[in-house]
């Protein structure tokens, strides 16, 4: 990317496929962040009421906020392999660097795919922390 505005703003001449390879390496790594955040408990949340809870009920409404993410998960899973698949039927290419667009859809699925896994992951630390009676993770803090 650092290349990239180099180029534009130094020499006014930009390539279309330096371009694209910046945009589909941040989608993956969004995608991939994402699924990180999902285990870390890193994504964005009000919890003001969960100041009021016991850690039992603590654990209750994380392991329920995780079932839910993990119903939208399957879902968006279900649909993002969709419109892969329909770039695959088609044969569709990204417009600079003449690739097929699955590769660069694939991201949403894969993103899914690992978030599934690290909610698994959550959803077992929270179960293992309700029944040994155990405070649940509740991630880094950002503000105290």
């Amino acid at each position: 990317m650092f290349i990239e505005v180099l180029r534009r703003e130094i020499f006014a001449y930009s390539s279309i496929w330096g371009e694209e390879i910046v945009r589909y390496s941040f989608i993956y790594l969004a995608w991939i962040g994402a699924a990180s955040a999902v285990r870390e408990r890193a994504h964005i949340r009000i919890d003001v009421l969960m100041h009021y809870l016991s850690a039992r009920g603590k654990a209750v409404v994380y392991i329920f906020g995780d079932l839910v993410m993990f119903a939208v998960a399957l879902i968006a899973l279900y649909w993002s392999f969709e419109t892969v698949m329909v770039s695959w039927e088609f044969g569709s290419v990204s417009h600079g660097l003449r690739v097929s667009m699955v590769w660069f859809l694939s991201a949403v699925p894969i993103g899914f795919s690992i978030m599934i896994c690290r909610l698994l992951q959550s959803l077992y630390r929270d179960v293992n922390a309700l029944r040994t009676g155990e405070p649940v993770y509740e991630g880094d803090k950002l503000f105290d």
